[in-house]
């Protein structure tokens, strides 16, 4: 067998059609197969990679720590100091009452903790969620999905769920005292990049004052600068109860977290004592490899140039075949007629040496997630791609 054959045969598969792309090689911001093409790369491991690929001062603060040591023990039992200090880190650049972090492994089991969280803070049971939305594919996280496609095939789900629209006045209305939370991306990434409109966030987090509900905001894409700001909420003024994060945290390596009040984490420290445990989640290396990566975020100013990276790809997306492009940052939806365009224009722009992706609630739009680090001219060399694949398609 060769190794598409093995990877069809042995890697659990997702699709029916995966790109399989044998990728050998990835640095900055450009991807090669084994054939030794060469991929700009659009998607950046799905808002992963912010700083690009291969950053020196990530890898070798991986092999730093992997030197000293990996695992040692379950989470929060013993003092390990990369999760001490990136924890340090990333509440000095957060609100105050953001000020405890809980490590996972991944941006679904950090939207688990929370809603465990929540229930516990509040002692309440309903959730009030968004048609649309996405916080991950585990069972508690497909609950509060918003799409019916993907979640009927695993019903019975955990019940008391209520989905509304994203931006309506009708989601504001439904929170009440037997509200547990409101689950909300602060900027809607699978629905193809969809902002909160006319103060509708500020209200929502009113309405959760008033009430007594916790506002969980999720920030597992749009976080760590991708759209201009450190995180998204800070466009909107409003501070959440929870914060998600994930995918950018770990600096290309599986890490996530919910972050709240030391007040609130203390609920999951007694009846039960281990009220929420992982046996990895923070390990050491993904925690050494994402405060390294922070750091270069902080240090190197990335965010000050994605407003002017986004306006230079809105410029140049102009052609008939485009019917909208959405934009908030460097993530941007470019939406054309339907699904069918998308793959034609994603299987030709392939063929041209360049690596995007869609939506999964939006798969009339094709992605854009690059890197941070991505330069003038290299979306300039992106643009005309998708363009002239545009151009190519009947």
């Amino acid at each position: 067998m060769n190794i598409r054959q093995l990877f069809q045969q042995h890697i659990a598969q997702t699709s029916p059609a995966p790109i399989g792309l044998h990728i050998v090689r990835a640095e900055g911001n450009y991807l090669w197969n084994a054939d030794g093409k060469k991929y700009l790369d659009l998607i950046g491991g799905i808002s992963v990679c912010n700083l690009g690929h291969g950053r020196q001062e990530i890898v070798e603060a991986v092999k730093k720590q992997a030197e000293a040591y990996m695992h040692i023990m379950v989470y929060g039992e013993l003092i390990q100091s990369p999760q001490v200090e990136y924890a340090h880190l990333l509440t000095q650049h957060l609100p105050s009452q953001l000020d405890c972090v809980y490590f996972t492994n991944s941006g679904a089991e950090a939207t688990e903790g929370a809603i465990k969280l929540a229930r516990r803070v509040t002692g309440r049971t309903n959730i009030i969620a968004c048609n649309k939305s996405y916080h991950g594919n585990t069972t508690g996280a497909l609950a509060v999905m918003g799409d019916e496609y993907w979640r009927n095939a695993f019903r019975p789900l955990m019940p008391g769920v209520w989905h509304y629209d994203y931006n309506s006045q009708e989601l504001i209305d439904k929170i009440n005292e037997q509200t547990v939370c409101v689950i909300l991306e602060t900027i809607q990434a699978e629905a193809g990049v969809i902002a909160p409109e006319n103060n509708w966030l500020k209200n929502v987090r009113a309405k959760c004052n008033e009430t007594g509900t916790l506002l969980i905001l999720d920030e597992i894409q749009c976080g760590f600068g991708r759209t201009g700001k450190l995180w998204s909420f800070e466009h909107y003024e409003v501070i959440p109860d929870i914060l998600l994060l994930g995918k950018a945290l770990g600096g290309g390596m599986p890490l996530g977290a919910f972050v709240s009040s030391h007040h609130n984490m203390q609920s999951l420290t007694h009846n039960p004592v281990l009220g929420h445990i992982t046996t990895f989640g923070g390990h050491p290396v993904c925690c050494a490899a994402g405060k390294a990566a922070f750091e270069l975020l902080l240090k190197e100013k990335v965010i000050d140039n994605v407003g002017g990276k986004e306006q230079l790809f809105v410029s140049l997306l102009q052609h008939e075949k485009i019917k909208a492009v959405r934009s908030n940052g460097l993530l941007i939806a470019v939406q054309l007629e339907n699904s069918e365009m998308v793959m034609q224009v994603l299987n030709q722009c392939l063929e041209k040496g360049l690596f995007s992706d869609w939506f999964l609630f939006a798969a009339d739009c094709i992605r854009i997630a690059s890197p941070l680090t991505i330069s003038e001219e290299e979306i300039k060399e992106a643009c005309e791609i998708i363009l002239a694949s545009l151009s190519g398609v009947i």
